[in-house]
């Protein structure tokens, strides 16, 4: 299957497990209208920009980083037995894969209709209504939709060594995969958390051999498997680019990750930090008559994981794009064929109009001002179930032509994360290392 089929497979599995968790009431957000008259008006009220109303998203593993500005009493709120809170999605028209007890739409993101009212629709289903209008006829004919989402990733301890399949394997269950990108917000990391490190792939020096030795011990032993992988101290202000198929073990900083419409993976470290993950967390993307450990080591771009040059090649340091009195844009997530991201930074007093040629969503991420139509401001404490006025999606019309940003603090820079699909124009070829 194409890559736009198997979206396209994938929208109708969701949608048909969206409407039966409706009946079921098994969902984060129990009301979304999906009137068409009410999508319209919004987008019409919003000059073409949505409001997003905040995701934030539980994971089995790991523990809370709370760097993500939710209130401390909320780290729980979907239970004990699910975790606590570790991540909070953007402008995301896919759920997190997270298991049977899972509400159907963890992740999704939904679109606020007022400041004075609770109802909201979900982002996927405007952009079935509008359609070209709000993602642009290049995406809409390319991958039926919005094909990227972001987030924030907030672990107190380093996640464990993982890959995400490329898009030839996920294929094989019929999947996407997922190549990420990450960025590390000098704003949100007034701590590292445990271990300022990431590990990328393997020592240049090591055998398959090495790898599938360690492999077979995950269900009895530790696998160590991080002894012959290759670390490298987290830098704020800048970022990684991984391909699908390239094992990482992220840090505990938190980490803003613009990637694309995929929750697959395949991991490989079986105790971090004391946590012991189960079996089948190693080969659960396999297909169930391949799934032995030469399916797994199979998952591996074994030419990326041993890149000699690994730093030169996937090392981001921020581009400058525009720098004038009102404000500074640089690039902070390129040089790859799928994603790309920017941040921001209106000075104080300012105003400026900023035009893009795509769509795309962003995250406030310091200071307040106006954005569009909006009030915008950086987050300081949100309950869970709370709107925020941080978060927005912008439809391709609307970038084009220019959104009108006002900074209203007079000493604090405005400053917004941006993330595109692949059709960004202008986003630089080559890492600036």
């Amino acid at each position: 299957m194409t890559v736009k089929e198997l979206i396209i497979k994938g929208n109708k599995e969701l949608d048909e497990k969206l409407a039966k968790a409706k009946e079921e009431g098994n969902l984060v957000v129990k009301d979304a209208t999906e009137d068409e008259a009410v999508i319209r008006e919004t987008f019409k009220k919003g000059e073409g920009i949505f409001r997003l109303f905040p995701a934030f998203v539980p994971r089995r593993f790991n523990k809370a980083g709370r760097r993500l500005r939710l209130h401390s009493d909320d780290y729980f709120a979907f239970g004990m037995e699910r975790g606590s809170i570790t991540e909070r999605w953007f402008s995301a028209t896919i759920a997190a894969n997270n298991g049977l007890t899972a509400k159907a739409d963890e992740g999704l993101s939904y679109v606020c209709v007022d400041y004075n009212s609770d109802e909201k629709f979900a982002l996927r289903t405007a952009v079935k209504v509008l359609g070209q209008e709000l993602v642009g006829k290049e995406l809409m004919e390319k991958y039926n939709g919005w094909p990227m989402y972001s987030k924030f990733f907030d672990n107190e301890e380093p996640l464990f060594h993982h890959l995400h399949l490329t898009f030839e394997d996920a294929a094989r269950v019929g999947k996407l995969g997922k190549p990420e990108c990450y960025y590390f917000p000098k704003q949100l990391n007034n701590w590292y958390g445990e271990a300022d490190y990431t590990y990328f792939g393997f020592d240049p020096d090591v055998d398959p051999d090495e790898v599938k030795e360690r492999l077979r011990r995950f269900e009895y032993d530790d696998t160590r498997i991080t002894d012959i992988s290759r670390a490298y101290r987290i830098e704020l202000g800048t970022g990684w680019y991984t391909p699908a198929g390239v094992i990482h073990a992220p840090a505990s900083v938190l980490t803003y990750e613009p990637q694309w419409n995929s929750d697959v993976n395949s991991v490989y470290e079986n105790i971090v930090s004391g946590e012991v993950y189960p079996p089948e967390m190693l080969n659960e993307e396999c297909p169930p008559d391949d799934n032995g450990i030469d399916a797994v080591f199979n998952l591996l771009d074994w030419e990326k994981n041993v890149d000699p040059h690994y730093r030169k090649h996937y090392f981001r340091r921020p581009v400058v794009e525009t720098e004038t009195e009102g404000y500074t844009q640089k690039w902070i997530v390129y040089a790859n064929p799928y994603i790309a991201a920017k941040e921001l930074t209106v000075n104080p007093g300012q105003t400026v109009v900023i035009k893009d040629g795509a769509a795309y969503g962003c995250i406030t991420i310091q200071g307040h001002g106006k954005f569009g139509v909006y009030d915008c401001e950086s987050a300081t404490l949100l309950h869970f179930g709370q709107q925020s006025t941080d978060e927005f999606f912008i439809s391709e019309k609307a970038a084009i032509d220019g959104v009108k940003i006002t900074n209203l603090s007079q000493v604090e820079p405005l400053v917004l994360l941006k993330h595109f699909g692949p059709n960004c124009p202008g986003v630089p070829t080559e890492p600036n290392n």
